[in-house]
């Protein structure tokens, strides 16, 4: 088969998700070692979060104290011709911009994904949409984010420096110690050489090797506390995300409806239209020669009627592509047993229904079972096909295989139109067909009794 429509999605990870808290990133160096002590320490993820987690203190800085101000300011001007208003207001305005921006960096520096809350109703400027901005959740966890991402990002950025500037001096102490004033370095009294010097060196290696990782977990930590304040709820991502599914499947259902408006057109008009067309004009030559020739009128009579039976042939090939009579009259088994033969290929068909769908599914499955069988018999140069139709629950399975030679483009015009019709109900279609073959289509659809 040479069509073929179907979207895998294939799924990524965030950054979070990729170094599995603590992991490494995919992206990274693969002559690296993770599980060393320098694989650790020079992964571009562990660096990357560093860079967060510092950028973090300096945004927090900017932004608490512009935040902050202008709250109090608005706050304090509140009765002065409600110039606090203006100002909260656009406390507010830089509050969101500085969410933006937030999640902008985290899926920069972290990968880490954020879902937009949806925003807010719009209307004409007015008390009432002020009103509806401040009043949202939404609005004010971003305020709330504001002001504590400075001391969020000081608690994260003090244990994050001991660590790695401790680590990193105890570490080297026994090569730097005779440079120190006395010839080592003091512990209070206690001068550290020796053995100690030797203990220190090994605490500061401990330390190397817990910093990478404290380095992820506070990355860890600190995008949490983001998608909570600055990300929609799981349950507003999961609506969110069913919305943009169901707009692309109406968009695909309402093309390929065009479509097949477009191919009956068609049809109708090179094929039957012009049947009947040329069978009025040769009733019209068989009237004028009743009088003067009836022999010669009967014979146009009799082509007349082999056009009638031509056209009323073509006719109801159209109407079974459509939706076949027998269809509604007898259900999936007898109709998929109609297209096996009309196929020029030999197909053998299976249909375990101990419950019939509703209209609207078998008509699905029926057009899908069509156009793939139409498909074998144009393209695949297969001498085989089965087509396999069960129901289990809710979920009407379908299976087409040929023995073709495969090959069948997922982007080719008679799949996608398939796929579009699937998706309209929520269901799934998934095409396998590497070159030389076999081809199957598996379509998913759920059904009610």
């Amino acid at each position: 088969m040479s069509d073929g429509a179907t979207g895998t999605g294939a799924s990524t990870g965030t950054w979070l998700g990729r170094a599995g808290g603590l992991g490494t990133q995919a992206g990274e160096h693969r002559g690296l070692r993770p599980l060393t002590v320098l694989g650790w320490i020079v992964s571009p993820t562990t660096w990357l979060a560093v860079i967060h987690l510092f950028a973090g203190l300096v945004i927090g800085l900017v932004v608490c104290t512009v935040v902050l101000t202008g709250i109090s300011v608005g706050i304090g001007l509140v009765a002065v011709f409600g110039l606090g208003i203006l100002i909260l207001v656009s406390t507010f305005w830089v509050a969101s911009k500085v969410a933006q921006a937030e999640r902008a960096r985290f899926a920069l520096l972290l990968g880490e994904q954020i879902e937009r809350p949806p925003p807010p109703e719009t209307g004409p400027l007015g008390w009432r949409q002020i009103w509806r901005m401040a009043t949202r959740a939404a609005a004010w966890k971003t305020i709330m984010y504001a002001l504590i991402r400075l001391p969020l990002s000081a608690l994260e950025v003090a244990p994050l420096i001991f660590v790695w500037s401790a680590g990193l001096a105890l570490t080297t102490l026994p090569f730097y110690n005779h440079a120190l004033p006395g010839g080592a370095a003091h512990l209070s009294d206690t001068r550290i050489t020796g053995l100690w010097s030797i203990l220190a060196m090994l605490i500061g290696i401990g330390l190397l090797l817990i910093a990478p990782v404290l380095t992820r977990a506070l990355a860890v930590a600190d995008a949490a506390a983001a998608r909570w304040m600055l990300g929609s709820s799981p349950r507003q991502a999961e609506l969110t995300a069913r919305i943009g599914q169901l707009e692309t499947s109406r968009a695909r259902v309402i093309d390929a409806a065009e479509a097949e408006r477009m191919r009956i057109e068609r049809d109708l008009h090179d094929g039957a239209q012009q049947r009947l067309v040329s069978l009025a004009m040769e009733l019209g030559r068989a009237k004028a020669k009743f009088g003067s020739d009836p022999e010669a009128a009967a014979e146009i009579v009799s082509q007349a009627h082999e056009q009638a039976k031509e056209a009323l042939a073509e006719l109801r090939n159209l109407v079974r592509g459509v939706h076949p009579p027998v269809l509604t009259d007898r259900g999936l088994d007898a109709a998929l047993s109609g297209l096996a033969a009309l196929s020029p290929v030999p197909v053998t068909v299976r249909v375990d229904l101990p419950v019939r769908p509703s209209a609207s599914i078998e008509a699905i499955a029926y057009f899908v079972v069509a156009e793939a069988l139409t498909n074998v018999a144009k393209h695949s140069r297969a001498s085989h096909a089965e087509v396999r139709v069960s129901r289990q629950g809710d979920l009407l399975s379908l299976m087409i295989f040929d023995d073709g030679i495969g090959g069948a483009d997922p982007a080719g015009q008679g799949l996608s139109g398939l796929a579009a019709r699937v998706a309209g109900v929520d269901g799934q279609l998934r095409v396998t067909s590497p070159a030389g073959g076999p081809t199957s289509i598996g379509v998913v659809l759920p059904c009610g009794s």
